[in-house]
C-alpha cells in the first residue's frame, strides 16, 4: 500500500468509515481466498481475523483506532494497515504472535472481518468468499479469550471485563518501543 492510500484509509477511519461483520467460514483453498482477497481490497483495507480472539465490535474498532494512530504517528508495527489492525487487535508486538493469536487458517472457523475506507457492499461480497454472514461468530467467549490471551479472572475481576483488559493491552502497545 502506497503513502496515499495508507493516508486516504486513516483519513477515513477517523470518518468513521469502518466495517465489521462476522462469517462462520469453512476455508478449504487458504491460498484462493488470500487471491480472492486482493481483488476485493485495491483502494481499501480488508483484514480477516480469527473470530474467536475478538471480544466484539468494541474491541475491534478501538484496534482499529490505534492503527490508525500509529500510521498517523509513524509508530507501527506492521507495514500494512490491514496487518497493523491485526497488531493490534491481539495486543501484540510481534506479528508472528499476532498472526498466532488471530491468523486465519483451513477448516471451519469463526471469522471477524473488518474492513476499511472499503466500498458499502465489501462485507456482501466478503460473503461470496467466506459464506453467509453470521455476526454470531462475534459475540466473545470470555473462557476462551482468557485461555487465548493468558488473562487471569483477577484481571478480569479488576478491569471489570475481558474487552477492558484487551483494550488496556492494545494500549499498553503505544508504551512498548
Amino acid at each position: 500500500m502506497n503513502p496515499s492510500q495508507t493516508s486516504k484509509i486513516q483519513d477515513q477511519t477517523i470518518q468513521g468509515n469502518v466495517q465489521i461483520a462476522g462469517f462462520k467460514a469453512d476455508i478449504r483453498d487458504f491460498n484462493g481466498i488470500m487471491e480472492e482477497l486482493k481483488d476485493l481490497n485495491r483502494g481499501c483495507v480488508v483484514q480477516l481475523m480469527d473470530a474467536d480472539g475478538v471480544a466484539g465490535r468494541e474491541h475491534v474498532m478501538h484496534a482499529v483506532t490505534h492503527a490508525g494512530n500509529a500510521f498517523a504517528r509513524g509508530e507501527n508495527i506492521a507495514k500494512d494497515m490491514g496487518l497493523e489492525i491485526c497488531v493490534r487487535t491481539s495486543a501484540q508486538r510481534q506479528i508472528s504472535r499476532a498472526l498466532d493469536v488471530l491468523g486465519i487458517r483451513e477448516g471451519k472457523m469463526n471469522i471477524c472481518a473488518v474492513a476499511v475506507g472499503c466500498e458499502a457492499d465489501v462485507m456482501e461480497k466478503l460473503g461470496g468468499i467466506l459464506g453467509p454472514r453470521d455476526d454470531e461468530a462475534l459475540k466473545p467467549d470470555e473462557e476462551m479469550l482468557k485461555k487465548i490471551y493468558k488473562v487471569s479472572d483477577l484481571e478480569v475481576e479488576t478491569a471489570g471485563s475481558i474487552l477492558r483488559v484487551l483494550m488496556e493491552k492494545t494500549a499498553c502497545l503505544i508504551l512498548e518501543k
